[in-house]
């Protein structure tokens, strides 16, 4: 969607190009879902401070409120996972932290999340490779980035320990 396009769209829809973009950082001319995932970090401190609980709630809350924006987001477009959208990098980074958010939260701990989210985001093991390629619509944009967030959640728990 041209800018011109969006200032003659309805709020709802500006809201929504707004929140799927990740207030615009998934405009990056290269490599959006790692600008998108950066730009999650500042979310993922301040969701830390409430804990574990805390940080799973504003990630549920997240992905409902993505869930919606990438469907009216995805109604203009062509392509089913565009790459402007970051809103389920967003989601996916703040589940990688849930199961360390109650741990005193080191640079150490957060670079190690955002290198294991973006890796498997990329990778896609099973069952995310399933969501990406198989499931349409604006679930299966979402869901893929969920089951990265939940395998480097777990492997961040794991490093924590080191």
């Amino acid at each position: 969607m041209k800018m011109s396009s969006l200032m003659r769209s309805s709020r709802q829809e500006t809201m929504a190009w707004v929140l799927a973009t990740w207030f615009g950082s998934g405009c990056a001319p290269k490599a959006p879902g790692t600008v998108g995932s950066l730009c999650s970090l500042p979310l993922v401190l301040i969701g830390v401070w409430g804990g574990s609980f805390a940080l799973l709630a504003v990630t549920a809350v997240l992905f409902l409120v993505g869930w919606w924006a990438v469907r009216v987001v995805l109604k203009t477009q062509a392509c089913q996972d565009p790459g402007f959208v970051v809103i389920d990098e967003t989601v996916g980074q703040s589940l990688t932290f849930v199961l360390v958010a109650s741990f005193p939260i080191s640079w150490y701990i957060l670079v190690c999340g955002f290198i294991l989210f973006r890796f498997f985001d990329i990778v896609k093991f099973w069952p995310a490779s399933f969501f990406d390629r198989s499931v349409h619509g604006a679930f299966g944009v979402m869901m893929d980035d969920v089951i990265a967030g939940l395998y480097a959640a777990a492997v961040l728990y794991g490093i924590s320990f080191l």
